[in-house]
Parts: C-alpha cells; structure tokens; sequence
C-alpha cells in the first residue's frame, strides 16, 4: 500500500524530466504557420532584465511558444473545449454549422466615438467643401451566427446607427443589407470577392461614380484555411479562394508607397504563402494606389479601410481614374499630405465592425 505513493512521485519525476529534456534539446520553431505569427524567442539574461522583471515575463512568453507538441497539445484542447466540455466558445472563437466565429461583445461605445474622432480629425486637416466624405461599417460575421448559435453578440444595427450619428461629417452608405453568412469564408473572418460585387455597386452608386464591368471568375486556390482555423486548433473543411479580373482591372497599375515598387492587383506568390488572403493588393500595406488609364472620368477616391478593402477596391477600379487605398493601422494620417492628392477627390471611411470597436488599431495624428 506504501508503494502507491512513491510509484505516483516516480512517474511524476520522470514525466519532469523527460519535459525538460526535449524542451533542452528539441529545435524550437520560429513561426507558427496555423496562428501566423512569429513565436516568442529566447529573452537575454542581464541584471537590468531581471531587475526589473522582464526577463520572467518575457521567459514565460517564450517557454508557453515553445513548449515541446504544443501543437498537437492545442489541438487536444481545443477538440476537449468544444467535443467533449460542450463549451459555448474556446477563448472566444466558435464554430456553427460548420463556419468559424469570434465573439465580438459588447459594444464598444468608446471605441466607437474614438474611431468617428479620428476620422474627423482627418476630415479637418485634408478635406474641403470640394470633397465628398462617405461612411460605411461592414458587419463580422458573429452579426450572422450569434443569434442562431445562442452566442453572445452586439445589436449590430444599433452600432451602425451609432456610427452614423457620431460622423456626421459624412453620408452613410448602408450595405449590411446586401450581406449574408454564404458571403464570408467559413475559417477566415474575411469577405468573398466574388460574393460582393453589388457592394461595390451600391458603394459606386452612392458616390456617383459608374462601373460598367464584366468580370471573370477564377480559383487561386481550392484550399484555403482562414485565420480562424489556425486559431481554433480544430479540423475544418477548407474554403476555395477565387479573385475576378475585368477589363478595367487588367489594365490598371498598382504602386505600393511603402515598398516603393509596383506591385499587381492579385499576388498569386502570397496566395500560396502563410496568409493566401493576401492575394488581393499584397496584403496588409499602409499605402497603396491603384491608377486605371483609360477611365472614362478623372474621377479619383481616397478610401481608408481595413483588410476587408483589399478585396473590394479592384471592383471599384472601372469607376475611377484612381484608387488610393490608406490604412491607419500601419501609417499616421499627418504624414499624408506627402504621398497624397485630397483635392476634388471622393473620400470613404469603410472598415469592419471588429476594427471599429477595438479602434486603439487605428493611429492618431
């Protein structure tokens, strides 16, 4: 009976030190291809460090990206959180009826007025009574699920109506309406390109600009898993990743101001890559212009976005002579001036629900 304990104590040691010989000796991975980030490395021991109390912190970090199986460790937990617990959501992703989730709740009414604020500001310095500025809010895909699922979700239109009123400074072009759950990509947060075609329709008709343009549908690749895959650490059936080209996007040139260089519309290299969703406009790129040579009217427009514009900005391209694409998250608006023509141009604030309430992304002047 006394050999229980000390055979349990054996087991534990030996478990102990069979951990910290692979984490001694196992090559510690540098980037996690299903969560698409670089892991944490290793802190540099100092006195400054311990002092004060990076090093463990930092250590922490590094250890809990480095842990030996951690993969296949997160895999187990989530199937556990979600198959065998029955838990509502897992760090708050969810998955219903076979589409990928977060939960994005409450609503943020900070968040909301800071984002209206930081539109304005732009407003005031490169706006004129020559402008035309327009708004417009994309919905998350919680907005469809949650209320089926029994998850947690905000009054989307409440927030729409919100954002309306703190900017008054622009028009708001409504186009929740248009959209439906089939126009989201089941593990990605992201919209469909091919399922969005009369958004750019209503957002040109709004804003006075005319598309007249046939497209042609064509597959990047047919298997295509989203950022919420990885995150989820559970199986999913892929999504197929299609772009459409036109006329008007065929001919058009794509210049990306912080690379300096000219880039094409659709990046079949990132396509196979990490993130293939960065096949529309390269990705996440704080400034880029798109010049169509042949349009009809010399009309331009100036649209700050979130990732969510990448897909959408080659569909606008038959009604404008130019397209130029800024993203906040990555540049400061004061420094603008310098790359950017305001003058007679159409300005569009478009950016997703989970940008607009989590709006501390978006830098300040």
């Amino acid at each position: 009976m006394q050999r229980h304990p000390v055979f349990i104590c054996m087991l534990a040691v030996l478990f102990l030190s069979v951990s910290f010989l692979f984490c001694l000796f196992l090559k510690k991975p540098e980037y996690s291809d299903t969560e698409r980030r670089y892991l944490a490395k290793a802190p540099k021991l100092s006195v400054e460090t311990v002092k004060s109390g990076r090093f463990m912190s930092d250590f922490e970090a590094f250890a809990l990206d480095t842990f030996p199986f951690r993969e296949r460790l997160r895999t187990i937990k989530s199937w556990t959180a979600a198959y065998l617990m029955r838990l509502q959501d897992w760090q708050g992703l969810y998955e219903s009826d076979g589409y990928f989730a977060v939960m994005e709740y409450p609503m943020r009414e900070a968040s909301l007025t800071q984002a209206a604020e930081r539109f304005a500001a732009i407003c005031r310095r490169y706006a004129t009574v020559e402008n035309a500025v327009y708004l417009s809010v994309i919905p998350d895909k919680n907005c469809f699920l949650a209320e089926e699922s029994g998850h947690l979700s905000m009054d989307y239109k409440e927030l729409e109506h919100k954002m309306e009123q703190k900017a008054g400074f622009a028009d708001y072009i409504l186009i929740s309406d248009l959209l439906e759950m089939e126009d989201y990509y089941k593990t990605d947060p992201h919209w469909r390109q091919e399922n969005i075609t009369d958004i750019a329709d209503r957002l040109a008709e709004q804003m006075g600009a005319v598309i007249n343009e046939e497209y042609t549908l064509h597959t990047a690749t047919q298997t295509f898993y989203g950022a919420y895959y990885g995150q989820s650490g559970l199986s999913a059936q892929p999504d197929t990743l299609r772009y459409l080209t036109g006329d008007a996007i065929n001919r058009c040139s794509v210049y990306d101001w912080q690379n300096d260089k000219q880039i094409a519309v659709y990046d079949m290299e990132k396509a196979a890559g990490k993130d293939p969703y960065e096949l529309y406009l390269s990705g996440p790129l704080s400034l880029v212009t798109i010049e169509n040579p042949k349009a009809q009217r010399q009309k331009r427009l100036v649209m700050f976005r979130d990732s969510f514009g990448s897909a959408l900005a080659p569909l606008l391209v038959g009604g404008y002579a130019s397209i130029t694409l800024v993203d906040i998250r990555y540049i400061r608006p004061e420094v603008l001036g310098r790359f950017v023509d305001f003058k007679d141009c159409d300005i569009l604030f478009l950016y997703s629900t989970l940008v607009l309430n989590n709006s501390e992304s978006l830098l300040s002047e």
